[in-house]
């Protein structure tokens, strides 16, 4: 079976230390094209204009690992080409934006799938088999790092809809979404805005699911310096006390550091090569619908 013709839009830090790698440490995938400006050395033709990319290539699929805003309008024009989508999160800017391209991808017979990339961790996968069966008393989730390391001049992140500090905190939305059976809603949230004054650099949420005895405490910043702290910490109905840390890398059960593979954009592509397989699109939208549910009930500080 040939390996899948893909191409890639949006060639900035993520394409280059994430997905370029996990395209050609498997053999599901061959690395056709990128558009978008272009990086040296990356082995393939680049296109300015993603349009003259499909133009040129016939492609299987593509990923998507633009800033979120041109997303849906990139991504239509992909699925009404005859292209599968891969969304690097989050997905879209808008909850109407990533409908629209469920329901476009059932009409054009193609498939589109939302890289939550964290849950793609072994770690987080574990976990989740245990919370979702033991249920989740308390969970705290701890979000910091420092802008300017992961987003290096990128000011896109500080305007309307670039999503601000949760760019990054969706990824511990979308882990709390798997590891949770019920749905999250938002109690309240307090955002502290940047200097552009459009989106937060840190936010206080309060987050409640209906069996919870107590709110599940989530802090988000981007002025952290030093190492970054990116852990969830769970203890479940049963007693059991599970922490998930580095992003969904590493767990501990009770205290003990379990064994587990951090390779979750492998992990990812092989997902999505299995849905093409099955001809099945995965467009979850849950972490999305939190982020929306913050910025309308949050107050801006």
């Amino acid at each position: 079976m040939r390996a899948l013709r893909i191409g890639l839009v949006g060639l900035g830090k993520i394409a280059l230390d994430q997905h370029i790698p996990a395209i050609r440490s498997g053999v599901a995938f061959e690395l056709v094209a990128g558009a978008g400006r272009a990086p040296t050395g990356i082995g393939v033709p680049v296109f300015e204009d993603f349009r003259a990319m499909l133009d040129a290539f016939a492609l299987d699929a593509v990923v998507l690992a633009t800033p979120p805003a041109p997303r849906y309008t990139i991504a239509r024009v992909f699925l009404e080409g005859g292209v599968d989508v891969l969304l690097e999160k989050p997905l879209c800017s808008t909850l109407g934006e990533a409908q629209e391209l469920a329901l476009l991808a059932g009409r054009t017979g193609r498939v589109v799938f939302g890289a939550w990339h964290s849950r793609y961790n072994e770690a987080v996968q574990r976990a989740a088999v245990i919370t979702q069966s033991e249920g989740i008393a308390t969970m705290s989730i701890e979000w910091l790092e420092n802008a300017e390391k992961w987003h290096p001049g990128q000011r896109w992140i500080w305007e309307a809809g670039g999503f601000g500090v949760f760019d990054s905190g969706m990824n511990a939305l979308s882990i709390a979404t798997r590891l949770s059976a019920e749905t999250l809603t938002i109690e309240s949230a307090d955002l502290t805005l940047h200097e552009a004054g459009q989106q937060a650099i840190a936010a206080d949420v309060m987050l409640r699911a209906a069996s919870s005895p107590q709110p599940f405490q989530a802090r988000f910043d981007w002025r952290h310096q030093g190492e970054e702290r990116w852990n969830i910490d769970i203890r479940t109905f049963a007693g059991t006390h599970l922490m998930l840390e580095r992003g969904g890398a590493e767990l501990s059960i009770d205290g003990h550091r379990i064994e587990t593979q951090s390779d979750e954009y492998p992990t990812l592509y092989d997902e999505f090569a299995h849905l093409i397989a099955a001809r099945k699109s995965d467009l979850d939208a849950e972490p999305l619908r939190l982020v929306a549910d913050i910025f309308m009930k949050a107050r801006r500080l």
